[in-house]
């Protein structure tokens, strides 16, 4: 295509091998021209382009150094992954990212050999560069693993068990630190990357070596004392204390712009006998693209935009997100009652918290990416008497499941979650869809589970649980946009386990729990024409269940029909628990579930995913009808 960027070198690139077939003098060209080709390949697919940008020569330096993919090159959650999918024989369907049957957005096992370890999910890579490293060992194989993690991620506890437990892996795992934000070390020039190339070096370990023999053979007390001393006055000039105490040799800070540099202390570190090692590389989100560079998020993630101006292509205006609309409830619970207080973990713009922290400063909480401290903190503060909203993505919660069973339900403690992406996500495919929060918390005693069908539903169901203090709650709501409806003026309390009567019909009952309510609205429409009376119920409770509303309709209507988008062990199988109980089929009544298939779905535009899901109206229809042994022409069909 015309408009894309002119890159003679980068088109000699197709596998990593070429690249290391290069001279050292070639390598800044090779990152401007990836550089290019980033920002034309994000600005047609959109995705994460600003973190992309900020790893273009670490992305090169590490593949013309280590021999990948004998080497394990792992990325943390791999958003940043962009650069390494091009130079690993992807760069011909680079355009196709986060599109359906198209390149994943993160790293992805079944896609190529050079991705040894899916992401998705932030603060695994050192863990599982571990498990590679030590397989090595184990083995008696030459190959190193290579973990590079962001100093966001470096914010959970998962990333320091790894390292406290990485000593055995000795000079087969490498870290690099991916260090964006200037959070850990001072701005950085040509005297830090001169003392990281000589702490990496030869000249600066083998007299260390020495040394260390030395002062071994000194009685321990002053043994010890000298090793302290080596290692403080190292972490003074270069910042590494704390990696060295969790038992890792720190190399840096290094300019993670500057190709050459790195490439020399990356060879440095590949040849060193010592290890774990540990690379501190400071980086900017976005560099390269001004547009980037400049915006506050450093264009985390992007729709698709325009290279020479940066705008990004807005979207029809439509109705307001579930996320903006729980924002307002919540600040309209926070403005009420001066208990409710908000957590999120390293998600406030993700969740809508950034705007209620504008407000409430001091009541909102952002706890990193530890979702387990999260929940827990919530724990403590609702023991006190507090109202706090745990605010935390379906499929993040999951990483706190022990921290909600031990710390919020066993004790009964009111703690509130608030569970945005419910359901399937889109671009972000399966490791972001929000599939299992049911089948995860409906199981528990003492919760209060809830799904909004709309945004006024969502209104009133976070006022519910601001009110709820006998337990633990929980809403869930979707990625996207909402239906439309008007927003109550005055949120209402809901009773506690009791549904609705959306429609009310005789033969057909659709009993709907979340957003699938418009879909469920449709099918019946659809079944009014074939002649079958429709009711259609919009239960709001997962747990409890509106058990007397159900009874009632199971037992007047010929079929029944439950539409959740989630997966099995969710509202249907309560439901058909509550029957078999009760005995409620013994009268021959038909019922189905309908839900998330038994398979993690491929990332898709969300309206498609649901479609592959058989969760629309349509579906909805063939179901009622296969369960009255009625065609598509309204045709009975005979009986075996």
């Amino acid at each position: 295509m015309s408009d894309r960027p002119d890159t003679p070198l980068l088109d000699t690139v197709q596998f990593p091998a070429d690249l290391r077939a290069l001279s050292k003098e070639d390598l800044p060209q090779i990152a401007d021209e990836l550089r290019q080709e980033i920002i034309s390949a994000v600005s047609v697919t959109g995705g994460h382009l600003g973190s992309a940008l900020g790893v273009i020569e670490l992305t090169v330096a590490l593949h013309y150094v280590f021999d990948t993919p004998s080497d394990k090159l792992i990325w943390d959650v791999g958003h940043q992954a962009y650069p390494h999918k091009i130079v690993t024989g992807r760069r011909d369907r680079i355009r196709t990212l986060r599109q359906g049957g198209g390149l994943s957005g993160f790293t992805r096992r079944a896609e190529s050999e050079y991705d040894p370890f899916g992401a998705a999910h932030s603060s695994t890579s050192i863990s599982a560069a571990l498990g590679f490293a030590i397989a090595n060992k184990l083995s008696e194989s030459p190959g190193r693993a290579v973990a590079v993690i962001g100093d966001g991620a470096l914010s959970a506890g998962m990333a320091y068990e790894a390292m406290n437990n990485a000593a055995a892996a000795g000079n087969r795992l490498i870290v690099i630190l991916n260090d964006n934000d200037m959070s850990i070390a001072p701005p950085v020039g040509s005297l830090r990357n001169a003392l990281a190339r000589l702490v990496s070096s030869g000249k600066y370990l083998t007299p260390r070596k020495l040394a260390q023999k030395l002062a071994r053979a000194m009685p321990e007390p002053l043994h010890r004392s000298m090793r302290r001393m080596e290692e403080y006055a190292r972490g003074m000039v270069t910042g590494g204390t704390l990696f060295d105490e969790l038992g890792f040799y720190y190399v840096g800070p290094v300019d993670g712009h500057d190709v050459r540099a790195l490439v020399e202390v990356l060879e440095n570190v590949r040849d060193a006998d010592e290890g774990p090692m540990l690379v501190h590389v400071v980086t900017k989100k976005g560099k390269g693209y001004a547009p980037a560079e400049n915006a506050a998020d450093k264009y985390h993630g992007v729709v698709k935009f325009d290279v020479v101006s940066g705008v990004q292509a807005k979207a029809a205006a439509g109705a307001p997100s579930y996320t903006s609309v729980y924002a307002k409830a919540l600040l309209g619970e926070m403005a009420r009652d001066k208990k409710v207080v908000a957590i999120t973990a390293a998600m406030p713009s993700g969740t809508g918290l950034d705007k209620v922290a504008e407000a409430f400063p001091d009541r909102v909480f952002d706890v990193g990416i530890a979702e387990q401290h999260g929940v827990t903190f919530a724990a403590g503060l609702a023991a006190q008497g507090y109202r706090p909203f745990a605010t935390i993505y379906s499929t993040f919660l999951q990483r706190a499941y022990d921290q909600v069973v031990h710390d919020v339900a066993i004790q009964n403690l009111p703690v509130r979650f608030a569970m945005d992406r419910a359901g399937l996500v889109g671009a972000d495919g399966a490791t972001h869809a929000g599939s299992f929060d049911l089948a995860y918390l409906c199981t528990l005693p003492n919760f209060v589970v809830m799904a909004a069908a709309d945004e006024a539903e969502l209104c009133h169901m976070v006022h519910t649980m601001a009110l709820h203090d006998s337990g633990p709650s929980a809403v869930r709501y979707p990625r996207g946009e909402g239906r439309g409806v008007p927003l109550p003026v005055k949120p209402q309390a809901l009773e506690i386990g009791k549904g609705r009567i959306v429609r009310e019909g005789k033969t057909v009952a659709i009993l709907s729990l979340g957003t699938r309510l418009e879909e469920a609205e449709k099918a019946a429409d659809e079944l009014e024409a074939k002649g079958l009376s429709t009711t259609v119920a919009d239960l709001r409770f997962a747990k409890p269940l509106d058990s007397a509303l159900i009874r009632k309709l199971l037992t007047t209507h010929e079929v029944a029909v439950t539409v959740e988008e989630a997966s099995i062990g969710g509202l249907g199988a309560h439901v058909l628990t509550l029957a078999s109980d009760e005995g409620l089929v013994d009268a021959g009544l038909k019922i189905r579930t309908m839900r998330l298939p038994d398979a993690f779905l491929e990332h898709d535009k969300p309206e498609k995913q649901y479609d592959e899901a058989r969760l629309n109206a349509p579906h909805i229809v063939e179901t009622v009808l296969k369960a009255l042994r009625i065609n598509s022409a309204g045709v009975e069909e005979v009986r075996a």
